[in-house]
């Protein structure tokens, strides 16, 4: 067996295999999550958002700057928003159920050519509608506000100045039986975690039970920014203890409810490299739930267990919201199981030794595309001994192409003595043809891990290397790089032997073009760990190939 058939093949496989992948995230037919048959009591009381949600919000527009109502927008707006800027966010309240229907991240920009465009995660109307809402419910027939109902603020911007570590903004709704509620939201400089608290307070004569809901509400997502054949999920996830991390993608919303009780877990709507989590206070058991409304909007969320609260008392229901990146240092310190947003899917195990290293030597050389040559470098290193035994079998079946050539002139179509002549070969000259077969079956796993890495870091997002490669999350925007990396192959390939068989030489020749084809696609800094990687790979083989071609002549001299 070759060894340059089974490496080109088998990293033709990987790559199909992370194709394949992106491909089931986006188009593949998973199974429902299971539903539990077991109904709370007041599961009822959760409310279906059946009104035409988009009128919730006020309209705002795609970037920093506002945009008049327009046509296909919103209708028959009640109020303006409620604006609120941080050294990190600038959102947008809607006094309808106190909802943030608007959110831009100021650290981050829509395309690099574009600094002045700051990138919004939350967005009141489609396309990519996104939005974060909250309510109360009434176990009887008390007046609770819901996401629908209309709240009021002392103003109408709020700003965190400069020298202050937090702003809390309040917003307060009032029934005509006394029960008064106030929703806050506390900011706080540096973080992108807001505190959150709905405050109970009951004016009337009579006890009132409530439990308190919270949830994402969203469309699709189209990204025109997003490289072609790279996708990654968006959708609904939740942790818990017992299940740990669990996708519920928009089709599987579709499909059938989630019902969950879960304690010390949260619930998240996520996308690529950016996320909204709501995190319920620790030891209270809440219940997880999704739906799928009309005009293709999808829920995710909680809520609380029911409290009693007697006349003249209050009640305060606590949560944290998360809206911002997917900065795996930053979410683990928030919540448990959070930091598995940055889903490195089923090698994660690989994938996160493999993320602080690279963080670690960027905090060194302070460039992405350097720290991934430094990262290449290292791995090849770390499999040298591996590489090595491959490369040093491929020499030896290089040695015995013209000695194999013959072999096959010989026998002609008799496979069967062609097949044993070729083991008597491989017998006498002490050949293992599989010997490089391990190591490389080895090395494939780290590969794959490492392209999640690249892929899943928001800080590879928009990040420049060099001369033309001003971001290495975009595909590169000459071909400038895959065309090196497709030579990279075919130089490579000429340091192997070459297929007896004429049509399996002309499709390992084919390779290089296909390789080319498909990384001209894929983000940049992805293309450039595999040209560093094939240029490291060369440079070792033609070392290995020298040294055993310089044996080979001394034992014939």
């Amino acid at each position: 067996m070759d060894n340059q058939r089974l490496f080109l093949f088998l990293a033709l496989a990987a790559v199909l295999f992370l194709i394949y992948e992106s491909w089931m995230q986006d188009y593949g037919r998973a199974a429902a999550p299971a539903i539990t048959q077991a109904q709370s009591p007041s599961s009822a009381a959760i409310p279906s958002p059946t009104s035409n949600t988009l009128k919730d919000i006020p309209a705002v527009a795609t970037t920093l700057a506002e945009v008049p109502v327009g046509p296909g927008m919103v209708d028959a707006l009640d109020s303006s928003p409620i604006r609120v800027e941080t050294d990190l966010l600038k959102i947008q309240i809607s006094p309808r159920g106190g909802a943030i229907g608007a959110a831009w991240l100021l650290d981050y920009v829509i395309v690099p050519e574009r600094p002045d465009e700051k990138f919004q995660l939350l967005k009141p109307v489609p396309p990519n509608m996104f939005i974060v809402q909250s309510g109360l419910l009434s176990e009887d027939s008390s007046p609770l506000p819901t996401h629908e109902a209309q709240f009021t603020s002392e103003a109408s911007s709020y700003r965190l100045e400069p020298g202050v570590d937090r702003l809390e903004v309040t917003l307060t709704w009032s029934s005509e039986t006394g029960i008064q509620v106030k929703k806050i939201y506390v900011f706080t400089r540096g973080s992108y975690l807001i505190e959150t608290r709905q405050i109970i307070t009951n004016g009337s004569e009579a006890p009132l039970i409530a439990r308190e809901y919270n949830q994402f509400q969203r469309t699709e997502l189209n990204d025109s920014n997003e490289p072609r054949f790279v996708k990654t999920f968006t959708g609904g996830v939740y942790y818990s203890p017992e299940e740990k991390y669990k996708k519920v993608s928009l089709e599987e919303m579709a499909k059938g409810k989630l019902d969950r009780a879960v304690t010390d877990g949260w619930i998240a709507m996520m996308q690529h490299y950016f996320l909204a989590a709501w995190i319920p206070p620790r030891g209270v058991q809440e219940s997880f739930y999704s739906n799928a409304l009309n005009n293709s909007r999808y829920i995710i969320g909680k809520y609380s267990p029911a409290v009693s609260i007697a006349p003249g008392a209050e009640h305060t229901f606590e949560n944290q919201l998360f809206v911002g990146p997917k900065l795996q240092d930053t979410l683990e310190k928030i919540a448990p199981g959070l930091e598995l947003a940055v889903d490195y899917g089923w090698l994660t195990v690989i994938a996160k030794p493999i993320s602080w290293l690279l963080s670690w030597i960027h905090a060194v050389v302070g460039n992405w595309g350097w720290s991934i040559i430094v990262l290449t470098i290292l791995i090849k290193l770390a499999f040298y001994k591996l590489s090595e035994t491959s490369y040093k079998s491929m020499a030896n079946m290089r040695q015995l192409t013209p000695r194999l050539q013959a072999l096959k002139d010989r026998y002609g179509d008799d496979k069967q003595r062609l097949n044993q002549a070729m083991m008597e070969l491989y017998k006498t000259e002490k050949i293992n043809p599989l010997g490089g077969c391990l190591p490389i079956l080895i090395q494939i796993p780290v590969f794959i891990a490492l392209y999640w890495v690249l892929l899943e870091s928001v800080e590879m997002r928009q990040a420049p290397f060099v001369l033309w490669l001003n971001n290495l999350s975009a595909p590169d925007p000459y071909f400038i790089l895959p065309l090196i990396m497709g030579v990279s192959m075919f130089v490579q390939q000429k340091l192997n032997p070459a297929p007896p068989d004429p049509i399996q030489a002309k499709v390992m020749m084919s390779l290089p073009f296909v390789f080319t084809v498909f990384f001209a696609f894929f983000p940049s800094g992805l293309v450039l760990y595999w040209t560093v990687n094939n240029l490291l790979s060369i440079a070792q083989q033609w070392h290995i190939t020298r040294e055993i071609e310089k044996s080979a002549i001394k034992r014939r001299r």
